[in-house]
């Protein structure tokens, strides 16, 4: 019953936002708020930005109506909306253009047109974008076309809202013969964006040429109605149920628009220059739609090679859409995609969806020209990491070396098949990294696209993401094994930073038990920063810059702690798991470990468990694993 609750109060909801009433009543919304009256373009930007824009430290924004589905397109989604959208909302020529996104299969493109689509049916379910049409046109035509075109500039200056466009022919024929020429007396009607209803919401997709007709696009005559109206230039004979039609004052996807039959593109020319396109016996029928398609990189290539194709390639914004380059944003994808599924119950190891999109990041790289870089540093970068000799200033760079990077390599749908392969034949109630790893690697005999040559790059991928696991691996046993790890790494980041204010200071510290003066621990300082490989030279600079950066915390308010240095608390890590190698070591290698090592391992498991997401057998799984590492 609860359920049908619900349905009640939706429907209750769905009735209340209905509206309806006179052309001259919808001209006083229209003064309380022009952007009724925007044009498709400016909707969907409007639409776009009302879901917020948070600016990065990086500089790129982040557009919060695409983060819910998309991951790490930021650079590629921040173009399509400044350099696009926007520019289109303003009325730039820019609007006059079909968009077109080109990419690789599986990195997004058509999740974007679905985001865009689903968001308008909802966004025109709010007080901001809220569409009015003419009651009856099949075309939810905008009302103000009934305004005569003389007097269309005295109604900009009293409303400051433009109009373009004319009344489609079956409006012009219901106002002279149910209104008699009264436009003020026309039943205007609030409109709901909707697909399924196709209404403001269009999707045509090709098929065989042979048999695909135009009218799909455009609406056919009705021929069973010629005889009661004896003549195919009558509206009531005349079908307006095309895509574009259906699709006025939203969006139409044209679905492989490249692999489409040239009959079906030259209605495009005319509706994106000039905002209209010809159907049956009638003049150009007025549209304002916004036309998205997509493709890949093959196809585009061999369209734009056609000089046919001129005409209309001068038409279209190619928006390209990479694959993403960050490995966090790769496993936002993953485990978008396996929660979707019916086996997002299985327990997947941490760190096993890190070491695919490692091996995925890896194959979209390309290897840069500047000096010291290699993959696995660009990669780290990508992901906001910091790598020693490079600062993450140096990304921007990175990104411009190659305009053409993340086009190509492993696309995450091949990726998530070789994870469910993984799940489905595991014997275990958990995969673990090593399991994905294998698969991957299995995979790739099979996969169809990858040469000789490339397979045996991409297995090279995959040995450099086993050692990342593997040092992850290390890490969080090692961290596992540590009492109160936290306020361990807090007591050995504040003695060095005494001793390093100390150091740079030319003073003494006092001993907190006998209040002795001691010259500042070299020692102690050396064996945190060799860690990180910081050389007897470079440590001055080193302990000013940790200085510096203590003082920039301080004027802003901020506390400097153990996670605000990278490196510092890399080389702390580092330090404290050295210490406790060896104790790591012989407690999870022993075959038959003793009472107290026993209880070490149980500790050390639970830790893991409720600290680090585990399962108490993938846990025990991993101690064995690392163990075995720390004894090669």
């Amino acid at each position: 019953m609860d359920i049908l609750k619900k349905i009640s109060d939706y429907r209750t909801r769905e009735d209340s936002l209905r509206w309806e009433g006179t052309f001259a009543e919808y001209l006083e919304i229209v003064k309380q708020n022009p952007e009724v009256a925007e044009t498709a373009h400016s909707r969907v930007y409007n639409m776009i930005k009302r879901a917020g824009v948070e600016e990065r430290e990086d500089g790129t924004s982040e557009y919060k109506f695409f983060s819910r589905e998309m991951f790490g397109l930021d650079r590629a989604i921040e173009r399509l909306v400044e350099e696009y959208f926007h520019s289109a909302a303003k009325r730039l020529d820019v609007r006059k253009r079909i968009l077109l996104l080109m990419g690789p299969v599986s990195g997004g493109k058509s999740t974007i047109v679905t985001m865009l689509k689903k968001g308008l049916e909802q966004y025109t379910k709010t007080d901001e974008g809220a569409v009015y049409g003419i009651k009856g046109c099949p075309m939810h035509e905008e009302p103000l076309h009934l305004i005569p075109e003389d007097l269309r500039k005295d109604f900009e200056k009293e409303y400051g809202v433009r109009v373009e466009g004319n009344l489609c022919p079956s409006c012009q024929l219901m106002l002279e013969e149910e209104y008699n020429g009264r436009v003020e007396d026309v039943v205007i009607e609030r409109i709901f964006f909707n697909e399924d209803k196709r209404v403001g919401v269009g999707t045509f997709s090709p098929s065989d040429p042979k048999s695909q007709d135009i009218a799909d696009l455009t609406g056919s005559i009705d021929f069973s109605t010629i005889a009661d109206y004896g003549s195919e230039s009558d509206p009531r004979a005349y079908r307006f149920d095309g895509e574009l039609n259906k699709a006025n004052r939203g969006l139409m996807e044209f679905q492989e628009m490249l692999k489409c039959d040239e009959k079906f593109l030259w209605n495009l020319l005319s509706l994106t220059q000039e905002g209209n396109f010809k159907a049956g016996r009638f003049a150009l029928i007025s549209a304002d739609e916004l036309i998205v398609a997509h493709t890949n990189e093959s196809e585009y290539r061999s369209f734009i090679s056609d000089k046919k194709n001129e005409a209309l390639q001068s038409r279209m914004i190619v928006m390209p859409v990479p694959y993403n380059l960050s490995v966090t944003e790769e496993e936002k994808i993953y485990e978008k995609l396996i929660s979707e599924s019916d086996i997002g119950h299985m327990h997947i190891a941490p760190h096993a969806l890190k070491a695919a999109a490692i091996f995925s990041v890896l194959t979209r790289l390309k290897e840069s020209k500047k000096q010291g870089m290699d993959l696995l540093k660009k990669l780290k970068l990508y992901d906001g990491k910091t790598v020693e000799g490079f600062k993450l200033a140096d990304v921007d760079e990175l990104y411009n070396e190659f305009h053409d990077e993340g086009m190509t390599g492993i696309d995450p749908r091949y990726v998530i098949n070789r994870i469910s392969s993984a799940l489905i034949n595991t014997d275990k109630d958990y995969i673990n990294a090593l399991d994905v790893l294998r698969s991957l690697k299995e995979g790739l005999d099979s996969h169809a696209s990858i040469t000789k040559e490339q397979q045996e790059k991409y297995l090279n991928f995959i040995s450099i993401a086993r050692k990342e696991y593997d040092d992850l691996a290390k890490k969080e046993v090692q961290k596992a094994f540590v009492y109160s790890y936290e306020e361990s790494a807090k007591t050995l980041l504040d003695n060095y930073l005494d001793n390093v204010e100390a150091y740079c200071n030319w003073q003494k510290i006092r001993d907190p038990l006998t209040g002795e003066e001691l010259d500042p621990d070299e020692k102690l300082m050396r064996s945190i920063e060799e860690q990180i490989g910081v050389s007897e030279n470079a440590k001055k600079a080193f302990r000013e810059e940790i200085l510096i950066r203590i003082s920039a915390y301080a004027r802003k308010g901020k506390s400097f702690n153990y996670n605000t240095h990278d490196r510092l608390r890399e080389a702390i890590q580092k330090k404290l798991f050295a210490d406790l190698k060896d104790v790591v070591k012989i407690t999870t290698s022993v075959k038959t470990p003793d009472e107290n090592q026993l209880k070490k391992i149980n500790e050390v498991i639970n830790r893991l468990v409720e600290e680090h997401g585990y399962t108490a057998s993938s846990a025990n799984d991993l101690l064995k694993y690392v163990g075995s590492l720390l004894n090669r």
